[in-house]
């Protein structure tokens, strides 16, 4: 970061995170990052008239002929900031652009070394239906939900992350806006917007206060290893953030892409339940996917969350399906219709609160895990047991107090130990019989209820049978089978089998 205000020249390089920065008067200054990581330039400008639509900024980062071109945006007090996530080793070298003078026309360059071991890069679609990083590390998606853990306050903020360093989630659903909601009463510290709650807002000028302490949320997820899901909109909302204009709507998008696309652990959920927001048409959502999808120079996974109605994930600008339902039989359907990544990302939550969708036993969330996997697929967590004081993991995060998660680590564990997902095929039904293999070297077999099951297996030297109890978290052999049709009766429910040569 460039901030030309300071008579000195300030160097920071924070390696673990990838972010550079530094302060000079000068045109040039060289400073280094990490492949993956945060160059950050920051910039002095006007404060007068409303920075936030009067002032455009932006700027080419090139190197080799590859030009990005990043949105800068306003940070509050004359501050001007452009973050770019290089990713090549290299000199890259800048210029801004700006209608105004102050901002126009600075240049500089940095040094982009070797990213440290922990950082893998962003997280990209595979082989149509599967993810990896981009350093070609696999990347099984086990996510869970928190949409509004990020407007709780310090204390059950930095709760929720020692929860998370815990826990076997790599993937975090959460929400940009507040939430108001059945349980989701409380006000949040900070808002979006300046003006004065509830509805007194000036959507043309953002709170850079709510979003340096939102970014810092999503850079504390980093540290985790955790992928950042961000969600823009949702229907839930009694500040009338739901019920902007289609200027402010867009302006937002634009805001928030400019501020948080650089964090490579970001990917982009256009809303939660995007069908139960009224004010909202089809077209509105195919024009917002499209405002990121040109504003985003790093181009980030990009969904949209369903209620009843589902949006086409078919459309080009989708990079993965992310569904709402607790029907898990009809993953290699979904497969099949989109030919993108199938992530269940609300299967209904465990725990024990009246409505329906939050209920479900953790037995029931763990079933719902292996059938998804088992389909190709990818599955999200949520928790929502009672609480006198309402905090439910779901909504706010905290402490998690169901029995899934453990279970859930042993099958990311278990998957961990088997070939990569992308090498595997699911080729069982609508049914409920689930398969995946990789033909002539690992067939694994889900069943939620015993039945007789035939197998074809292929090959020329007999197969080991270990039967894997998916609840008590145990590996049992239990005999061996010759290739061909093999014919065998599960012996147990909610099991899986496993045949390796």
């Amino acid at each position: 970061m460039v901030r030309r205000v300071l008579p000195v020249v300030i160097l920071i390089v924070i390696f673990s995170l990838g972010v550079a920065s530094a302060e000079s008067t000068q045109d040039l200054e060289i400073n280094m990052i990490e492949r993956w990581g945060m160059y950050e330039l920051t910039l002095a400008g006007p404060e007068t008239g409303n920075p936030f639509v009067d002032v455009e900024l932006t700027a080419e980062f090139a190197l080799n002929g590859r030009v990005f071109e990043p949105h800068g945006f306003y940070d509050g007090d004359g501050v001007y900031k452009i973050r770019f996530m290089p990713d090549a080793v290299g000199e890259w070298k800048y210029i801004t652009k700006s209608n105004h003078a102050a901002l126009d026309g600075k240049t500089g360059q940095f040094t982009c070394i070797a990213p440290s071991a922990n950082n893998h890069g962003p997280v990209r679609v595979h082989n149509d239906f599967c993810f990896q990083y981009a350093d070609g590390t696999p990347y099984h998606q086990f996510g869970t939900t928190c949409y509004a853990w990020a407007h709780q306050g310090e204390a059950m903020e930095e709760q929720t992350l020692q929860t998370l360093a815990n826990a076997p989630f790599n993937k975090l659903r959460m929400c940009i806006f507040p939430k108001d909601y059945v349980y989701n009463k409380n006000e949040p510290v900070y808002y979006p917007f300046e003006g004065t709650p509830l509805k007194n807002w000036d959507f043309t000028r953002f709170n850079p206060e709510f979003w340096r302490h939102f970014e810092q949320r999503v850079r504390d997820l980093l540290q985790l290893g955790i992928e950042a899901d961000l969600i823009l909109f949702h229907t839930y909302d009694r500040w009338d953030f739901e019920n902007m204009d289609a200027a402010s709507d867009d302006r937002y998008i634009r805001y928030a892409v400019a501020r948080l696309a650089a964090f490579r652990n970001v990917w982009w959920s256009l809303a939660n339940e995007y069908d139960f927001m009224p004010a909202k048409e089809e077209s509105d959502w195919d024009r917002f996917f499209q405002i990121i999808r040109d504003h985003d120079p790093y181009q980030r996974l990009r969904g949209i969350h369903n209620g009843r109605r589902w949006y086409d994930h078919s459309k080009p600008w989708v990079t993965h399906t992310s569904i709402q339902t607790s029907n898990m039989t009809h993953g290699i359907r979904y497969r099949s219709q989109y030919k993108k990544p199938v992530i269940y990302d609300e299967c209904r939550y465990e725990g024990d609160i009246p409505q329906g969708w939050g209920n479900i036993s953790a037995r029931q969330m763990v079933q719902h895990f292996w059938a998804g996997t088992v389909s190709g697929c990818y599955v999200g967590h949520g928790e929502t047991y009672k609480h006198p004081e309402d905090l439910l993991w779901w909504a706010k995060g905290g402490v998690l107090r169901g029995e899934s998660p453990q279970r859930i680590a042993f099958l990311k564990s278990f998957m961990a130990d088997a070939p990569a997902f992308d090498t595997l095929e699911p080729i069982g039904d609508d049914s409920g019989l689930y398969i995946l293999a990789k033909p002539g070297e690992y067939y694994l077999i889900y069943t939620t209820d015993p039945q007789t099951i035939t197998l074809e297996l292929s090959g020329n030297q007999p197969y080991k049978i270990d039967a894997v109890d998916t609840w008590n978290m145990k590996i049992v052999p239990i005999g061996t089978a010759q290739p061909g049709a093999y014919t065998f009766a599960a012996p147990y429910s909610d099991f899986a089998y496993r045949f390796t040569p």
